[in-house]
């Protein structure tokens, strides 16, 4: 799959639950103010809200937006700087295979537990987990085969 497309299905994932959130909270506010109760709207609210905030997350691992350290990065240059992001991306795919691992756990372990107020499988809500492992492990083998690249001497440079 080509990665600016799985990044746009992300985004519009992304944008589609935070879009039910928003209309959910609304909902929850309107509803309050007219005395009238709606069950289901704060599990609604919460779960599209964990599902914006991790295809977020992982649109922004690949963009290299998300916050980090830069102090040791900064003062380096040239192939060092290139093998420190080596490092730091091998880092990071160990971390997002294992969140896809344990995402994949979670997912099979909660699958037949049901929302309180809505009969839906909880599982549902965190496929989101494993979702956005994968996609980080991918888009960080992605930066490790340009980190990869960066380091090969160039033809006809004498390197």
């Amino acid at each position: 799959m080509n990665l600016k497309l799985m990044e746009r299905i992300q985004l519009m994932i992304g944008v589609l639950c935070l879009s039910v959130f928003l209309f959910t909270i609304l909902i929850q506010v309107f509803s309050r103010y007219l005395g009238i109760s709606v069950m289901w709207s704060e599990e609604m609210a919460n779960f599209s809200f964990i599902w914006a905030v991790f295809m977020g997350a992982s649109i922004m691992h690949n963009k290299r937006e998300h916050f980090k350290f830069t102090m040791i990065s900064d003062k380096l240059t040239g192939k060092r700087k290139i093998l420190l992001d080596l490092v730091s991306n091998l880092i990071l795919l160990c971390f997002n295979l294992l969140i896809f691992y344990y995402g994949v756990q979670t997912v099979y372990h909660f699958w037949d537990y049901t929302w309180v107020s809505l009969p839906l499988k909880m599982g549902y809500v965190w496929l989101c987990i494993p979702i956005m492992g994968f996609s980080m492990s991918v888009y960080t083998v992605s930066h490790i085969l340009g980190n990869i690249r960066q380091l090969k001497p160039k033809e006809g440079t004498g390197q």
